[in-house]
């Protein structure tokens, strides 16, 4: 299910940026014809960007700092934030005979986890764009430290994803991690330090996929596919929204048996058959099997959401298996190097629970029932295809095409976190709490169903 490592790799050192200008002036130039050569995106449209023109003209004033919070259903996201900020936002100045210093650009936080997976390029590329690395399984002292920094003193305004991670879900925000609260919160008490008198601002950016066409013949056969993947008989009857919706609940009660048979059978778990849960019950009682599983053996307390017990599980994992030091300060015998091979390999292996577990955090059993639309049908069905394909050993295998998709991005309105400093001089963890319900309050706003 997932990459299997089998030996123990360099510690995860912190990336700091090292922003260089002519990086970006060539990505400025190349990502408009990578988006036509690699992603479905035919339309990227904004809207309200005029708010942001007004954030950048007193950001380059020295009036304002703030963040970029933008919504992260799938992998695509950077690139429409990229033509927001490098093409919309200069456009609409234009337009609006409003003068913006080049280049407008936004320092960006991302997991440490992605160069992993997205290889030596992106490890080069992500800080001479100016990203900054975060480990966000753990307190990353370094990590932390840089954003914090870049929110204060970064030559441009700051960028992240308050989910964390992707849901696959254009209509369903996941819980926001309060970090983002919290460094808007750092960066107006270092600013008191400091004796600035900038106003920090948290800057909610919707962004929204919705597909060009229906294309429901490419979706029944995509369905098609995966029950024969799961051994199920085919289905003849007529292709309805009702027709496919049945078919795709009998491949999730399917896999949900499997699943269940395979955590009693292998790793000794009483579940017991209750015919009055239903599948949503059903599927949050496996995630947390899934994940107690894998608590147990890196000794782990299975507290907080699914998605904080997943970070905290893959650092785990990352400590068995990121730790030997390139510099030479380990002195490593055989024996103890083939020892540490096979924690590596154990821990491994184990995380391929998290993994299961990762993929399904947002699937809640409604989605498509409260609106049967092709759009909900195609983001469940893709999410149903990548578990099967990851329990198939097809880690690496590029999704299904289901058609061209246009984007829309929505600038929100400013939150003045400085407004706040007060509630958070008063109490500062319910002030934290309440700034990231305002930001989740303002995304969900901005969806359009």
């Amino acid at each position: 299910m997932v990459n299997l490592i089998t030996n123990i790799q360099p510690t995860l050192d912190f990336i700091p940026p090292n922003f260089n200008p002519f990086v970006l002036k060539i990505c400025q130039w190349g990502i408009p014809f990578w988006i036509k050569w690699k992603t479905p995106l035919v339309e990227i449209k904004g809207e309200k960007v005029e708010r942001l023109v007004n954030l950048y003209q007193q950001f380059q004033s020295g009036k304002i700092r703030f963040l970029l919070a933008f919504r992260h259903p799938n992998t695509d996201d950077p690139f429409c934030m990229s033509q927001l900020l490098w093409r919309f936002v200069p456009e609409t100045a234009k337009q609006q005979g409003i003068a913006l210093s080049d280049p407008i650009h936004a320092h960006f936080m991302y997991d440490r986890g992605i160069p992993l997976w997205a290889g030596q390029f992106v490890t080069w590329l992500f800080p001479k764009l100016g990203g900054t690395s975060i480990l966000r399984g753990k307190v990353d002292r370094l990590g932390l430290r840089s954003a914090r920094d870049l929110f204060l003193t970064g030559q441009f305004p700051l960028a992240a994803a308050p989910e964390g991670a992707t849901n696959g879900h254009n209509q369903s925000i996941s819980p926001l991690e309060p970090g983002i609260a919290q460094l808007g919160f750092w960066c107006v008490e270092d600013l008191e330090k400091a004796e600035r008198t900038e106003e920090v601002y948290l800057v909610p950016i919707g962004i929204q996929y919705f597909y060009i066409q229906d294309n429901w013949q490419d979706l029944e056969r995509l369905i098609s596919q995966l029950e024969k993947d799961c051994n199920l008989p085919q289905k003849t009857e007529e292709l309805t929204t009702q027709s496919l919706y049945g078919r795709l609940m009998r491949l999730g009660n399917y896999l949900l048996d499997t699943m269940e048979n395979f955590y009693r059978q292998f790793y000794h778990r009483s579940i017991p058959q209750d015919e009055t849960l239903d599948f949503s019950e059903r599927l949050k009682r496996l995630l947390d099997i899934a994940l107690t599983v894998a608590e147990e053996y890196f000794n782990l307390k299975p507290t907080g959401d699914l998605n904080s017990r997943c970070r905290r599980l893959e650092q785990a994992g990352w400590d068995c298996i990121y730790r030997y030091n390139l510099k030479g300060n380990d002195n490593w015998s055989v024996v103890e190097l083939g020892l540490a091979d096979r924690v590596a390999i154990e821990a491994s292996l184990r995380m391929w629970n998290m993994r299961l577990v990762e993929s399904f955090v947002a699937v809640t059993g409604r989605y498509i029932r409260e609106n049967p639309t092709f759009d909900r049908f195609a983001e469940t069905t893709l999410i149903v295809w990548r578990m099967i394909n990851q329990l198939k050993g097809n880690t690496s295998i590029k999704p299904p095409n289901l058609g061209k998709k246009r984007a829309k991005l929505t600038v929100g309105e400013p939150i003045s976190v400085s407004q706040k400093w007060s509630d958070y001089q008063t109490n500062r963890r319910q002030a934290v709490a309440n700034l990231t319900q305002d930001l989740q309050n303002a995304l969900e706003q901005m969806i359009e169903y």
